[in-house]
């Protein structure tokens, strides 16, 4: 009878033991989701009905087909945005100011591509200080525009970035092109991606991307899309960013 009362109760107390962790598990599930909604966001794209979009391309690695991009851009009338690293910079000044003179808007990519989610506060203000001092010395212009590494950002980076005055910016249209994807392919991702409002992102030294980009830039013209850099397109003051990134009007 005691063998019995004893397990009865054992096995109530693991009910509320069991109740308990579930309860608890729910309450981090909830805050995980909230936490989510309210997360600081960078711009992944932008709430338009007008058509226009943005092709960015990241500088970080070589030159080999910097040339024939610029070309192209110019042949179709287009003005992009390059994002580029101090240390690429520093290497290819004769290129930073060749794509600023072309028109094209030059935003940072930090100084050295870290993993800026792992910085502390002075770590990546000395990231965007001395990254957005090398670029605008060769461009004579405002650096209003900056691309994590990697796509990588906590908190503290957007709120950081934001609270210098500058522009976090991500994408919603990938091309992919850093993993080698023929040109074709790469057209294919993008075009069956992108809508008003849209940020496209490639890189400078993509193997296929120089290849791509008049086929991208022909097949969404004819969609009736028009390419503005991104400041350009995003919305200076009376805005607000959605839980997916996606920055809308307050005049709307």
């Amino acid at each position: 009878m005691i063998f019995r009362l004893k397990t009865v109760l054992m096995a109530a107390a693991l009910a509320v033991v069991f109740a308990g962790a579930a309860l608890v598990a729910g309450a981090t599930d909830a805050a995980e989701v909230y936490g989510s909604a309210a997360r600081s966001l960078p711009i992944y794209n932008v709430e338009r009905t007008d058509n226009k979009i943005s092709i960015s391309f990241d500088c970080a690695w070589g030159v080999d087909y910097t040339d024939s991009l610029l070309q192209t851009l110019e042949k179709y009338n287009v003005r992009a945005t390059f994002f580029a690293v101090q240390f690429w910079v520093e290497k290819y000044p004769g290129y930073v100011k060749k794509i600023s003179a072309a028109g094209h808007e030059v935003g940072t990519h930090s100084a050295t591509h870290p993993y800026m989610s792992r910085l502390s506060e002075t770590e990546i203000k000395a990231e965007m200080t001395s990254s957005v001092a090398a670029i605008e010395k060769l461009t004579g212009k405002k650096v209003e525009l900056f691309r994590p590494p990697y796509g990588d950002y906590d908190n503290l980076l957007i709120d950081t970035v934001n609270a210098m005055g500058i522009y976090p910016i991500q994408w919603d249209v990938d091309s992919l092109d850093w993993k080698d994807l023929s040109a074709s392919d790469i057209l294919a991702r993008v075009t069956e991606r992108v809508k008003s409002g849209s940020i496209i992102l490639c890189h400078n030294n993509g193997l296929h991307t120089a290849e791509a980009l008049p086929l991208v830039i022909e097949a969404l013209t004819a969609r009736g899309f028009t390419f503005v850099p991104i400041g350009e397109l995003i919305y200076r003051e009376n805005y607000r960013i959605d839980a997916a990134g996606k920055q809308i009007s307050n005049a709307t």
